[in-house]
């Protein structure tokens, strides 16, 4: 399967299947906040397996309680599928 990056109407497209998350300097952005470090640290436990899974990896930081996600698709300069896909894999993983 050949990635390729998405127009501006596509992304805009997929944006309304997720809650939470916006394009910021050409990739899909959320924060996302846990009750406390451990939670944030399962839930990025659990993100990499899905991650590594799809071979699509996150630009993302942890402080504390809160994760900061970027996900764009470096190959192809842009959003793509899998950008998505993983941020729609990683709302569930969060519950919220």
């Amino acid at each position: 399967m050949t990635i390729q990056k998405m127009s501006e109407q596509e992304a805009a497209k997929e944006m309304g299947k997720l809650q939470g998350w916006t394009i910021k300097n050409g990739s899909l952005y959320r924060k996302f906040e846990f009750a406390d470090f451990v939670e944030a640290f399962g839930f990025l436990s659990r993100a990499a397996l899905v991650a590594e899974a799809m071979g699509h990896h996150p630009d993302w930081s942890n402080v504390w309680n809160k994760v900061e996600v970027n996900l764009s698709t470096h190959s192809v300069g842009g959003l793509s599928k899998l950008d998505f896909e993983l941020a729609e894999k990683m709302q569930k993983l969060a519950g919220k």
